[in-house]
């Protein structure tokens, strides 16, 4: 159906920038918005940021200023710059998509997590 695949997580020290990739393929008839979630050890998953169709972006406001979400729209790619990261970063970052199938349905996908860890 739809298949998500995430890459650039890693170990980083407190302060460091990492920068992490989706890439979404599949069948999509339109991509109507992507983003990033994370989930820490026994905490529940949570927005990071997302961008619409429209460009528009929606960031949590524990990373505004540190995080910045891209997408290329014609390669169905997603990116997230992070920078003067912390510990409480640590977590597995997961892709989404928001994807119309068809010209009038749709579906959430999610790619299988990249694991970020911030420490000393």
């Amino acid at each position: 159906q739809v298949h998500l695949v995430e890459s650039g997580g890693g170990l980083v020290h407190p302060g460091g920038s990492l920068r992490l990739s989706c890439e979404a393929s599949g069948s999509i008839f339109r991509v109507i918005a992507m983003g990033w979630y994370r989930q820490a050890p026994g905490k529940e998953r949570e927005l990071v940021a997302t961008v619409n169709a429209g460009g528009g972006t929606n960031y949590a406001d524990s990373v505004k200023g540190r995080f910045t979400i891209s997408r290329l729209t014609a390669q169905r790619m997603v990116s997230l710059q992070t920078s003067s990261l912390k510990p409480e970063d640590t977590a597995v970052y997961y892709c989404n998509a928001r994807i119309y199938n068809t010209s009038t349905t749709w579906g959430d996908y999610w790619g299988q997590g990249t694991r970020v860890t911030v420490a000393s």
